[in-house]
């Protein structure tokens, strides 16, 4: 019935009116999500300097006489070292009896952080404070030599010393990189927790005290040309340390960084356009002039 009252109405352009008007939208979604490519790697030119921590994960670093213990003092105290950190360097070291590698020397901040999120005593299963193994492998951990000054700072009780750190801290000074240590812990000492309400023990069954070895890290820091600070409840360790950094001498550092991703929506932004554009042209009423187009 209605063909006859509509002799010139296209059923087929209304198909496409619907077709072109539903692509448009679901390009106007794709369009709205945002779409982002074309990322790339780029050099960025800094002025700073060097700094590998090598932090101590001993047992012993879980005694509680600094709050809430050694370990997560340490953990503090660098995670304050790093958020004043303008444009410098920073590698992490872990070590017991061992040395190990926790985060290659880099200028990503967000890494560190979160890489010393992650920092316990079960790192490293040989126990021991292996200082001059740490030193000898920040010592190689740098990059290339450059104008910038280069520091090590060590972060440890000091006791259980097992190899020979002040001959490695020497060594340190002859290659340019000085030597802070920050003595985390008490003279007085305090026992090692294990479990709740127990503490290690020695062979006879007595409670382990562990103390500050406050005099082995006062002769690191002097032959590795560093200072030393004894870290307490306060940020005194904190001020010493960034003041040290800070007025170590800078040179540019070319640091690889991701650049950001290029938004994209324009184009399907002219896509959508162009959809709605010919879809307004197109009418319902059948082309006289393609009716008579006889193509065969």
């Amino acid at each position: 019935m209605l063909k006859p009252l509509m002799p010139e109405v296209s059923t087929a352009r209304r198909w496409l009116h619907l077709l072109l008007q539903l692509t448009a939208m679901l390009v106007t979604v794709f369009m709205l999500a945002g779409p982002q490519f074309g990322s790339k790697l780029e050099k960025q030119k800094r002025q700073g300097a060097e700094v590998i921590v090598a932090l101590d994960v001993s047992n012993s670093m879980m005694a509680e006489d600094l709050v809430p213990d050694r370990l997560e003092k340490s953990k503090q105290t660098l995670s304050r070292l790093i958020d004043q950190l303008a444009n410098d360097r920073i590698g992490l070291i872990v070590f017991a009896g061992e040395a190990y590698t926790q985060l290659p020397i880099t200028a990503d901040y967000i890494s560190s952080k979160m890489f010393l999120n992650t920092i316990s005593t079960e790192m490293v299963p040989t126990q021991g404070t292996a200082i001059g193994a740490a030193i000898q492998l920040a010592l190689r951990s740098f990059g290339l030599a450059r104008e910038a000054e280069r520091a090590i700072v060590v972060i440890t009780d000091g006791e259980n010393h097992e190899d020979d750190a002040v001959l490695q801290a020497q060594e340190a000074q002859k290659q340019g990189v000085k030597v802070h240590v920050v003595g985390m812990g008490s003279l007085k000492g305090a026992p090692i927790p294990r479990g709740l309400n127990d503490f290690h023990k020695d062979k006879e069954g007595n409670v382990v005290i562990t103390k500050l070895n406050e005099e082995m890290c006062q002769q690191i820091a002097m032959a590795g040309g560093g200072v030393y600070v004894r870290a307490d409840n306060t940020n005194t360790a904190l001020r010493v340390l960034s003041k040290e950094l800070d007025s170590m001498k800078k040179s540019d550092i070319e640091t690889t960084v991701y650049a950001e991703y290029d938004e994209q929506f324009q184009a399907l932004a002219w896509i959508v356009l162009l959809l709605l554009f010919v879809d307004m042209f197109i009418l319902d009423k059948k082309n006289p002039a393609l009716r008579n187009l006889k193509l065969f």
